[in-house]
């Protein structure tokens, strides 16, 4: 008997032999249209409003997807945020060991040591992929979910997004920030063209998933090229990976032995993957929690959680700038309080405005940006924006200390994300009282990060030499 994918069908529909009732009844449902079946979602309704309304409004994908729906699918993109974290983790320890290299005059071992490395990475991420497809329904199991195939494609983005990260940290740490912007703009534009495509052609929540993955593989190709055209500086002839695959496991005569190198590495990776992987339980587990005690109100929570929670995201791609910026002046001796000054500045102007809203008009808020259908956990809005603006001060701060060398900030992130996976656990997924619960979590763990992150720069300040900032 073959497994199948019924893509957030009822399960009254699957009969025996795992064959949907829907499919029994079709004379033409085998070979080639058997994967459009399996992923077409019967509650995504590109049909209630036109596919160019859709496109016209702020939030298409809510007013393609019924309520339940886009509450599996923003599950799914807090799980693919949670464990992409470790791909961030990467840009840190990449950054700090390049950096070290390009200091030191040894900027020729970074091509060679970052082509071996995308290439061990490119060996992961196909194993990964079959592990995920192999166990993508005991997950959709675990998630209360029906789409495996939402799982691994969502599983799938998430390795991949290690290898972009790679190159992302690659070119930050060369300070080459156009070809970053460029590669950001590619990623989100072959990302929401591909899901609202998906999701419009009536494939729901998986087809959105699938989406996501097309998005990371076309950002992590350009971002592959845009990484060895920096570094090489146009030119041929700088090997980037050695011969063969089996080769990019072998000790390298070039780079040698390097037990120190890469014990600075996987700490530098150990931690950063702690702290980020924190940081987007911080962000998400209320979304995961909400939809796991009370799908009712699912997608209603999950329109409050994008709308506030999009500031998180401009946090993390400040602290891209942010991070070789810190990495670069600590080791000079100095700071880039200046340049977190920047960051913060920029973060505050969407923040107060998006507060402003919350508390002044938050269902009007959601119905004009969503759909009258989500407003359900307007009351929720405000607390939960407030949330997230402390959260994104918090990741900020992260990716500074992490960028500087301070892992204590791992432990403190650690205990916030336990906490507040406890407290919105013990609310049972009551959207206002969950939103509550996480502003306090946040407020506590900024507070801490905030007071180490003085003590630190006051050590810093007292033997800073004169003239460095």
């Amino acid at each position: 008997m073959t497994e199948l994918d019924a893509a957030d069908a009822p399960a009254a529909e699957v009969l025996v032999e795992g064959v949907p009732a829907a499919m029994s009844l079709a004379p033409n449902a085998v070979g080639p249209n058997l994967g459009a079946e399996l992923l077409l979602d019967d509650e995504a309704r590109p049909g209630v409003e036109s596919m160019r309304a859709g496109l016209l409004q702020a939030g298409p994908l809510a007013r393609m997807l019924s309520p339940h729906s886009y509450g599996v699918l923003n599950q799914l993109t807090g799980l693919y945020l949670i464990l992409s974290m470790p791909g961030s983790a990467a840009v840190v320890a990449v950054v700090r060991r390049v950096t070290v290299w390009h200091q030191d005059g040894s900027g020729h071992l970074v091509r060679r040591w970052a082509g071996r490395v995308h290439r061990q990475g490119t060996m992961l991420v196909l194993v990964w992929a079959c592990i995920v497809f192999v166990s993508r329904h005991g997950v959709a199991l675990l998630l209360n979910q029906q789409s495996g195939v939402g799982i691994a494609a969502i599983l799938t983005a998430a390795a991949i997004f290690l290898l972009l990260s790679l190159d992302r940290g690659l070119l930050q740490a060369h300070r080459s920030y156009r070809p970053l912007a460029a590669n950001l703009i590619v990623e989100v534009g072959v990302r929401v063209v591909a899901v609202v495509v998906l999701v419009a052609a009536g494939f729901g929540a998986s087809g959105a998933a699938v989406g996501i993955l097309i998005g990371e593989v076309a950002a992590a190709a350009h971002a592959r090229y845009a990484a060895v055209h920096a570094w090489s500086g146009g030119q041929a002839g700088h090997p980037w990976v050695p011969a063969g695959w089996v080769a990019a496991v072998r000790p390298d005569p070039v780079l040698g032995g390097g037990s120190s190198v890469r014990r600075q590495v996987a700490l530098d990776l150990a931690v950063a993957s702690v702290s980020l992987s924190m940081v987007a339980v911080l962000q998400n587990v209320d979304v995961l929690v909400v939809g796991r005690d009370n799908p009712t109100h699912s997608g209603a929570y999950a329109a409050v959680s994008v709308t506030s929670k999009a500031i998180v995201f401009g946090a993390v791609v400040l602290g891209g700038y942010l991070l070789p910026e810190a990495a670069i002046r600590w080791r000079q001796g100095g700071h880039a309080l200046r340049q977190l000054a920047v960051v913060l500045l920029l973060l505050s102007v969407p923040s107060v405005l998006l507060l402003a809203v919350a508390l002044a008009a938050p269902e009007v808020l959601l119905e004009v940006v969503f759909h009258h259908a989500y407003t359900a956990a307007a009351s929720a809005l405000a607390p939960l924006v407030l949330a997230m603006i402390l959260l994104s001060v918090t990741v900020v701060l992260t990716m500074y200390l992490l960028a500087v060398g301070r892992h204590w900030v791992a432990g403190v992130l650690v205990g916030g994300a336990v906490v507040l996976t406890l407290g919105v656990a013990s609310v049972h997924g009551a959207p206002r009282a969950t939103a509550f619960v996480d502003l306090a979590v946040q407020a506590a763990v900024l507070a801490v990060t905030v007071t180490g992150f003085v003590v630190v720069h006051r050590i810093r300040r007292e033997r800073q030499p004169a003239g460095l900032t």
